[in-house]
């Protein structure tokens, strides 16, 4: 299955999310990508839109393979696939304190058009607009954990087999709407997959900060 763009994806996933019970939602999508997903959803069951902001920690020499995930608070570390691959602690020590400052940043930079969106004892839905590996939506779960919610649901359009089982061991629901077999790349799937920018970001932060009573 393919999708025409973002939106529709997230059309799709919120009409998948309306019949499950999530009481007081609220969605966070993973920029870049996953704010237009995560926007769609959040329109379709009337909850307020935030972010969650991670960071793939890339290999080396293949930096679309994730050896681990940065995000607020949380700095997960796949020590099998970094002692597999080689990669050296002094480099890795670098990696970690690079990502670390972009979250930093991009989260200084948002929160400038949209205050978080308190999560404690609220249905958090994660929202991103594919998942490969899982590493990235595994440090937003811990991430999201840390601010003690009520339940945490992960969901996406699509996703590989291997990540979707992981992500059902650590999130209290998962819902994904594909799960390719073999999984590619999370583009290949969509028509039109443009990049997010973060000016995107920030408009569709802005756009839905008054929509909702949070």
């Amino acid at each position: 299955m393919s999708f025409a763009d973002r939106e529709q994806a997230g059309r799709a996933l919120g009409g998948a999310l309306a019949t499950h019970k999530c009481r007081h939602p609220v969605v966070l999508g993973l920029p870049r990508g996953g704010l237009p997903v995560a926007r769609e959803v959040a329109e379709m069951l009337n909850a307020p839109l935030d972010v969650m902001v991670v960071r793939k920690l890339g290999a080396p020499n293949g930096p679309e393979l994730a050896i681990g995930a940065v995000g607020e608070h949380v700095t997960l570390i796949d020590e099998d696939l970094v002692s597999m691959l080689g990669v050296s602690d002094e480099w890795l020590t670098r990696a970690v304190v690079r990502e670390r400052g972009v979250v930093q940043r991009r989260i200084a930079d948002l929160r400038e058009v949209r205050r978080a969106v308190p999560l404690r004892d609220r249905c958090v839905i994660l929202v991103d607009d594919g998942i490969a590996t899982g590493a990235t939506m595994e440090a937003a779960v811990r991430a999201v954990r840390s601010q003690r919610p009520l339940k945490v649901v992960v969901a996406a359009p699509l996703a590989s087999v291997d990540a979707a089982a992981w992500l059902r061991s650590i999130a209290d629901e998962v819902v994904i709407l594909e799960t390719p077999d073999p999984f590619i790349a999370v583009g290949a799937h969509y028509v039109d997959f443009a990049p997010v920018s973060d000016a995107d970001v920030r408009t569709m932060l802005a756009g839905q900060a008054e929509l909702v009573d949070v």
